[in-house]
């Protein structure tokens, strides 16, 4: 498996996204994720990426349990928050992330983690605060690199100057591009590795989960205003134009969706999300493409920009703060 850097930390080109091995999508399947995690391990994809409020908890016991005699084999990531106060604490706090940091220890069965993310940014605290007290855990051994999730670049800049971000994760896709605007080039600039999340756009981009109809009723999806009404009908012409262009390279349109997000710079990570060891396979394959720069040229050109929110107004709410 190729390496990337995410600042000082090496990890695959590709790593993979555990939470709807547990939530979000609707039905799971308990022995389909271990076997996917541990195809995952044998093939390099060796970043696995977890949060707290996936489940909640549930996604980090699961991830604990299937590395539980593998711990040395790999990159662990998870993000605590993701709301702005759970038991009464501020999400952003000290006291809430070492509250925090414990329980995540706690479930994935180990002493460290090697990638902790702020999953998002807490208003209510200054991010000097928030990662001022991240950074006690790197000193305390807890915690080996720090990260945020869906903060704005301004924010990415004044985190840095506290500590070191290694990491900057946020939703990137062919039907997701808003961090072209700023962030990515702050990344660069800084030295910050960025995580693209959802680089597959929650499977629509694959084609295999563009009917919001035959989607579980706990589905996640058909919340989101892509997924609605007319926005739905004019984002099937993107799925469409990818699928057209994927023949054209004698790939899946997956692989072209993660071909085109490796592309886009060396610092970025694609964390595609599975809970099949055959679509695991198919998303790692992804990895030998290598688009020309007229291929690249060409997606520009032809692909249809996506219509709608990527969250409801309350997701919305939270990100790029």
């Amino acid at each position: 498996m190729p390496q990337r850097a995410l600042g000082t930390l090496s990890v695959p080109a590709i790593g993979l996204g555990c939470m709807g091995m547990s939530a979000f999508y609707g039905t799971t399947n308990e022995t389909d994720a271990f076997a996917t995690i541990d195809r995952a391990i044998e093939r390099g994809c060796t970043l696995l990426d977890t949060a707290e409020m996936y489940g909640p908890h549930i996604n980090e016991q699961l991830v604990g349990k299937a590395i539980a005699m593998r711990r040395d084999e790999v990159i662990v990531a998870t993000k605590f928050g993701g709301r702005s106060s759970i038991d009464g604490m501020a999400t952003g706090s000290r006291a809430y992330i070492r509250q925090a940091i414990e329980g995540s220890l706690r479930r994935l069965g180990t002493d460290h983690v090697d990638l902790y993310y702020l999953h998002r940014v807490d208003p209510s605290i200054p991010i000097e605060e928030t990662v001022s007290a991240m950074a006690e855990l790197v000193a305390e051994g807890k915690v080996r690199h720090l990260g945020l999730s869906e903060a704005s670049a301004t924010t990415l800049r004044r985190a840095h100057a506290i500590h070191p971000i290694s990491a900057l994760q946020t939703e990137y896709s062919l039907w997701e591009r808003h961090v072209e605007a700023e962030i990515l080039a702050t990344c660069h600039e800084l030295g910050v590795g960025f995580v693209a999340y959802s680089p597959l756009g929650r499977g629509f981009l694959t084609g295999r989960a563009a009917d919001p109809t035959q989607l579980d009723d706990n589905d996640i999806r058909r919340s989101i205003p892509r997924y609605q009404g007319a926005a739905l009908t004019l984002n099937l012409r993107l799925v469409d134009k990818v699928t057209e262009l994927a023949a054209a390279r004698g790939c899946t349109p997956a692989q072209l969706a993660l071909a085109w997000v490796l592309a886009q710079g060396e610092h970025i990570v694609p964390i595609p999300g599975t809970r099949r060891p055959e679509r695991l396979e198919e998303n790692l394959a992804s990895t030998a493409i290598r688009l020309s720069d007229v291929e690249l040229t060409r997606i520009d050109a032809e692909l249809p920009a996506v219509v709608g929110d990527r969250y409801p107004p309350g997701g919305m709410s939270t990100i790029d703060l």
